[in-house]
């Protein structure tokens, strides 16, 4: 779609697999290289939706005969696509949660609208699969608008987890020039995300700016009581560390932080 804050080059980070083979042919190399699993994203259509439907069977292949963990970027969906996404065995489901109509329309370009986003909660929820919601702070030209409107419209469910993210500037982009939202600000949106999901684990997942302001994050994250931080700035383990955190380090992806939610306390 060409958003302003991608472009399009996020998806060039990833490797393509345009049809059902290609996708469990690229999940046989990828095991054989010792991988223990995949996430599966889009590029979306004009409505929001990440094109799945024809890959279903190809995902219950690399379940069944492959053994990968399979985690999906679904965008906006529909119940029939989530539980045939459920049948054919993949481990969660991710979607970004976008809380305000303006930002769908002006920086992801999609003819949607947080009706959509709510009815795909709705569609996940029922379909009893296991996802993800994630918040992006400051996705609107670094300000805040709408993410507590999507915290709102997922605590109408039972997600596995919430992860928050924030938008960070993307050299080649329209955006490439807009400040990032501040640490602080998204301190807030994960504090807020806390007091909402008290048994719900929350997590500070990879996509955020990097350097001080990464550091600075994640130390507020931390005292916001965030669950789990992707990619942890050194400055948030040692406060983990000399705070008497039980500490644990996965190599899965972060929305998998609810496998390990029965031992897990508030904190790292």
């Amino acid at each position: 779609m060409k958003c302003a804050h991608c472009g399009g080059r996020v998806l060039k980070t990833m490797y393509p697999a345009t049809t059902p083979e290609e996708l469990v042919e690229l999940c046989r190399k990828l095991k054989l290289r010792g991988a223990l699993g995949c996430l599966i994203s889009g590029g979306c259509l004009p409505n929001g939706s990440v094109p799945l439907g024809g890959f279903i069977n190809a995902i219950e292949r690399v379940k069944r005969d492959i053994g990968l963990m399979v985690v999906v970027h679904t965008g906006v969906i529909d119940f029939e696509t989530a539980e045939a996404l459920r049948k054919s065995g993949a481990d969660t489901a991710l979607i970004d949660v976008i809380g305000s109509d303006d930002t769908i329309r002006e920086v992801c370009k999609m003819n949607a609208t947080t009706k959509d986003y709510a009815r795909s909660l709705e569609a996940l929820n029922a379909a009893k699969i296991n996802f993800v919601p994630h918040v992006i702070v400051g996705l609107e030209y670094g300000r805040l608008n709408g993410e507590l409107h999507a915290l709102e419209m997922i605590s109408q469910h039972r997600p596995s987890a919430v992860v928050i993210i924030a938008f960070m500037p993307i050299r080649g982009t329209r955006m490439q020039n807009v400040e990032p939202p501040k640490p602080i600000d998204i301190a807030r949106v994960s504090l807020t995300a806390r007091l909402m999901f008290n048994e719900t684990p929350v997590v500070l997942g990879c996509m955020r700016p990097k350097g001080n302001h990464r550091k600075e994050t994640d130390l507020l994250a931390m005292r916001a009581g965030v669950d789990a931080i992707a990619f942890p700035a050194e400055e948030a383990i040692d406060f983990a560390t000399k705070n008497g955190y039980t500490v644990s380090f996965s190599s899965l992806c972060c929305s998998q932080v609810y496998m390990d939610a029965g031992n897990m306390s508030h904190g790292m």
